[in-house]
């Protein structure tokens, strides 16, 4: 009988929490995490696929650096902070996407690796990106748009402690992620259930 290698599903379950935790943090911030991995796997904090080396590249650090200060100014702009989050309806996914499958070092194969990337790290971005979007949406109709920029800030808070709990408790971060996401989804789906019940109309009394 064949034992476990439980230090090979040790490895496993951190890999894929850091990357699907890197891919949240991707549907608020797409460069930011992108930066940050590559900084970490330059000094040789965390491993990347023999594919995906080039996150940590020097060329490729100076674009994220200049995509993340670019996202970062330009967010908190009226105006310039729609087009980017129209932009990251396509940037944010494809991020999550190339975090996930980075992260995944134990994969040889670079064609697999970005096909779990895709399934595991784009879904994953789109769900922040979502709430972020419809949070700026209702800011824009209530406030129009001037709370943007303090939800913006506030977005930056909640993209650092994610990162910060990425590379600390990784797999704390995913737990609590799919918690929200369930919440979420769970109110989303009752509102829209309360919304399609007929309406009581009111008695010929009550109408009198």
């Amino acid at each position: 009988m064949n034992s476990i290698d439980w230090s090979s599903i040790g490895s496993w379950t951190g890999t894929l929490a850091l990357g699907v935790g890197l891919a949240a943090v991707a549907g608020i911030r797409a460069w930011l995490p992108l930066l940050v991995a590559g900084l970490m796997a330059r000094i040789g904090l965390v491993h990347l696929g023999e594919s995906f080396q080039f996150v940590s590249s020097w060329p490729a650090l100076a674009l994220f650096g200049v995509a993340t200060v670019v996202e970062l100014v330009g967010d908190k702009v009226p105006a310039v902070d729609h087009t980017l989050d129209a932009i990251g309806t396509v940037v944010r996914p494809g991020a999550g996407a190339l975090l996930a499958a980075a992260t995944m070092y134990q994969i040889d194969s670079p064609l697999v690796a970005c096909v779990l990337g895709l399934c595991v790290g784009a879904p994953t971005a789109m769900v922040p990106h979502a709430a972020k979007a419809a949070a700026r949406a209702a800011s824009s109709t209530f406030t129009l748009g001037l709370a943007n920029p303090m939800l913006s800030f506030a977005e930056d808070g909640v993209a650092a402690a994610m990162l910060v709990l990425v590379f600390v408790v990784p797999v704390l971060l995913v737990v609590g992620f799919v918690g929200g996401a369930a919440v979420a989804f769970w109110w989303i789906r009752s509102r829209a259930v309360k919304n399609r019940a007929p309406q009581p109309t009111p008695s010929a009394a009550e109408a009198a």
